[in-house]
């Protein structure tokens, strides 16, 4: 073995045993491993990289698949968002679809290489038939293969940019000559069904895990100012930035630096007509008024800020949480075009808030004149700082701010996302985990469903004990032999369940909820959840339409509702 080889197998068991409760076998956790590795930049939750797991079988040489709309990622319930044609109808858009084979071996071989190439020509074909493929592949790869198929055509009419990206992630060092010769085979394939295309194929062996491994994030950022800055009372900096040099503030390589943008605000895409001005107003560099006479700026929030010498600030984890869409076109413009001298500058604010409560303010406010809409800016809402101050001493972490605690060290298996939330209240309050499990990403886009779910009428007791429910049922799912797939589709229902069975009712509410013990919230319960759904989903047939369908939530309910009658709850 190399010294990499023999490092990087150090580092993996170091991990996997840091996660131990998350994951059963070390193989499990190299493919959840080496995918968050490499679309580190995309600034993932763990939540989103599980949610491009595929499973063990039938996977068609596929352990991961996620796919990017201008660097946002898509969920298969995206497609159903009425704001999805808006958010995405400008020209050029960017479409990655990105498929990862992760082997936890010291080698390369030409095999995975040949079931991606088949895979690829089967599912990348627009009218392929799923009946056809339903016993070759598993439900989350075709469904997967689907949405990039029905996103390529709503986005058709927009002259998407489309990329596929293959990556085979293994611990090996060199990659033989009949191995590359497969992967040339297979990009030309694709190339023919994908026209006008880019088609990318890396392989990531242990010296390159090794190295992203070592990378680290950068938090501590110089933006050089063209005048001195104004300042007020507090860390308050206003002044004038250089387009130029904003550009270089908000990249790295030539890709935009995305976790600097605040996660609430940066999957916005704005106004396609606020673009397209902002665009022209670039584009004409020879107007007599100066860029930031008809802009109005940015606003960054920062932990830190100082001014050595007046001419640069340091900025401590920069958070940009206004001026998304002059982000992006300053951004665009400066990476499409090369510009020998650039003279017209941006008004920048940087604030070092007191405290969280200043920060969400601040957030609201600055975007309050914009077209963002509400929902999303959730996690501002003191409902939600609340929660999170209740679960911190209490060992859970509740993301309001997206990915705040994994930077910070916290375990997958501490951290509760506002999603992951969402999923439980609505599966045990509105008793519908059917809701929970088909629309992740759109639970929070209904002011009437929110309002249910977060009035400040709700105790924080009941979100505390919905999370600690949900957690032990993560945690039980991911110690029993099942495909990925299966554990998703019954995930929720089996959290609904387990608060039945607490509570004794079929409706559980925030009220019952919160009187729920602790100390009853254990394996043994969750188990006669777990046995209680898997029937009845094996049942009916198993699978992904099943479980998003209300015909499965119904009979569990008849079912339980016998349970509770017949006083035979443990």
């Amino acid at each position: 073995m190399t010294n990499d080889q023999i490092l990087i197998d150090e580092i993996i068991n170091a991990e996997f045993n840091e996660n131990k409760g998350s994951f059963l076998k070390v193989d499990d956790f190299f493919e959840f491993y080496s995918a968050s590795q490499v679309l580190d930049e995309y600034d993932l939750t763990d939540d989103d990289i599980e949610s491009g797991l595929c499973g063990k079988s039938l996977d068609g040489g596929a352990d991961s698949i996620y796919l990017f709309i201008n660097g946002n990622l898509i969920h298969d319930d995206s497609l159903d968002d009425p704001e999805f044609a808006n958010v995405y109808k400008r020209n050029n858009v960017d479409i990655e679809f990105v498929i990862i084979q992760s082997k936890n071996k010291r080698s390369f071989s030409e095999d995975p290489i040949l079931k991606l190439s088949r895979l690829s020509n089967n599912l990348l074909q627009l009218n392929f038939d799923i009946n056809e493929y339903k016993n070759r592949y598993n439900e989350h790869v075709i469904s997967k293969f689907l949405l990039f198929n029905n996103v390529r055509l709503v986005l058709a009419t927009k002259n998407p940019n489309i990329k596929v990206e293959y990556f085979y992630i293994s611990k090996g060092e060199n990659v033989h000559e009949n191995v590359n010769r497969q992967i040339m085979d297979l990009k030309k394939d694709v190339a023919k069904l994908l026209r006008d295309s880019q088609i990318k194929f890396k392989t990531i062996g242990s010296s390159q895990l090794v190295d992203l491994y070592r990378r680290k994030p950068n938090d501590v950022f110089r933006l050089k100012l063209a005048e001195n800055p104004l300042s007020t009372k507090g860390k308050v900096f206003i002044a004038l930035v250089n387009l130029s040099e904003y550009f270089k503030f908000i990249s790295a390589d030539g890709e935009l630096i995305r976790h600097i943008f605040e996660a609430n605000v940066r999957d916005y895409q704005g106004s396609t007509n606020v673009n397209q001005n902002i665009q022209e107003t670039l584009e004409n560099r020879w107007l007599k008024e100066d860029f930031w006479w008809l802009n109005n700026g940015i606003t960054i929030l920062a932990s830190d800020v100082s001014a050595p010498g007046g001419n640069e600030l340091i900025i401590n984890n920069p958070e940009i949480v206004n001026g998304l869409q002059t982000s992006n076109e300053i951004f665009k413009y400066f990476k499409q075009n090369v510009i020998e001298k650039e003279e017209r500058h941006l008004l920048v604010r940087v604030i070092v808030p007191e405290d969280e409560e200043s920060r969400d303010k601040i957030i609201k406010a600055t975007n309050s004149q914009t077209t963002i809409p509400h929902a999303s800016l959730r996690a501002t809402d003191s409902i939600h700082r609340d929660i999170e101050d209740y679960f911190k001493p209490r060992g859970l972490y509740y993301d309001r701010r997206k990915n705040f605690y994994k930077n910070n060290g916290k375990k997958p298996a501490e951290i509760v996302s506002l999603a992951f939330l969402a999923q439980c209240v609505t599966a045990i309050t509105m008793q519908k985990p059917n809701f929970s499990r088909a629309r992740p990403s759109t639970l929070l886009l209904d002011d009437v469903h929110y309002n249910k779910l977060y009035s400040k009428e709700n105790s924080v007791d009941a979100y505390y004990h919905a999370a600690v429910i949900g957690k032990k049922v993560e945690e039980y799912l991911k110690h029993k032999e099942m495909e990925t797939a299966d554990r998703g589709n019954i995930k929720f229902h089996i959290i609904y369940v387990v608060s039945v069975l607490l509570v004794q009712h079929i409706n559980p509410n925030f009220s019952s909820l919160k009187k729920i013990k602790l100390k009853s919230i254990n394996d043994v319960i969750v188990k006669q959840a777990f046995d209680i759904v898997l029937e009845l989903y094996q049942q009916m047939g198993a699978g992904n339409k099943l479980s998003k369908g209300t015909p499965f939530i119904d009979k569990l309910i008849i079912k339980l509702n016998d349970f509770v009658k017949d006083n035979a709850i443990a």
